[in-house]
């Protein structure tokens, strides 16, 4: 191939913007030459290429997206520790199915028994599938929406909220709502309802939401909803942090 030949060709693979094809092609075609493939062939597998990299910088771009507080996984989760959470239930929701029915996910237990690791690890899972995915902690959604509200932006980030696919809410329970705050939330899990799926995690009993949400039939009138199409899970046993302490500490 002739100098000319090949800045035409960058040229025309920089215009349609296709980055991946434009690194391997050169490759591809030499593996192409050496086992005799087809045109068909090459061009499948430049194809290939291409759309593989895109998958993978969309998955790096929802991740980043998503603002994990870091990236765990179901692989690193200790599932002898992690007492009371069927592995095969967890199994099924990782395959995303819940998010394509627009459900949601529950997850209960005291604190420091991996509820956190678990929504994280959900979540990792549908962001690589490229699905849009944001984490918060219920305080800070609160406070986003209470600021937006006084700012007369409530509106805008309501907006901004619906487009998320997967909501993940952490730590609801371990900072009290004013009648304000509880309201906003239960308004914006109200509009998710049967639309946008939302993971919640919680160390209150479902009878202690009313501690957070103030009022008692916004409470329930929440729990309807997200108990209506919601999968359920409940960790025990003693918390992480605590058993490593005393794993640590000297005989």
């Amino acid at each position: 191939m002739s100098s000319i030949e090949e800045a035409l060709i960058l040229s025309h693979l920089r215009t349609l913007k296709l980055p991946a094809i434009r690194t391997e092609y050169a490759a591809v075609a030499r593996r192409a030459q050496k086992d005799g493939w087809s045109y068909e062939a090459y061009l499948q597998e430049l194809l290939d290429v291409e759309t593989r990299s895109r998958e993978e910088h969309m998955a790096s771009k929802r991740l980043k997206e998503a603002h994990f507080p870091e990236v765990k996984t179901l692989d690193q989760i200790d599932w002898d520790a992690m007492a009371g959470v069927s592995r095969q239930k967890v199994a099924q929701l990782a395959s995303g199915e819940f998010i394509e029915k627009a459900e949601d996910v529950i997850i209960g237990g005291p604190i420091g028994t991996g509820k956190t690791h678990l929504a994280i690890a959900l979540g990792v899972q549908a962001a690589k599938r490229r699905t849009r995915v944001s984490f918060l902690k219920a305080a800070e959604l609160v406070r986003m929406l209470l600021e937006a509200r006084d700012d007369r932006m409530l509106g805008q980030l309501q907006a901004r909220l619906r487009r998320v696919t997967l909501l993940i809410i952490d730590e609801l329970g371990f900072v009290p709502f004013d009648r304000a705050g509880g309201e906003l939330l239960f308004n914006l899990i109200a509009d998710r309802y049967e639309r946008r799926s939302t993971i919640v995690t919680t160390n209150l009993a479902f009878s202690e939401w009313v501690q957070v949400f103030v009022d008692e039939k916004l409470t329930t009138a929440l729990l309807d909803r997200l108990g209506h199409h919601a999968h359920v899970l409940t960790t025990k046993g003693v918390s992480y942090r605590t058993q490593r302490r005393k794993n640590k500490a000297p005989a």
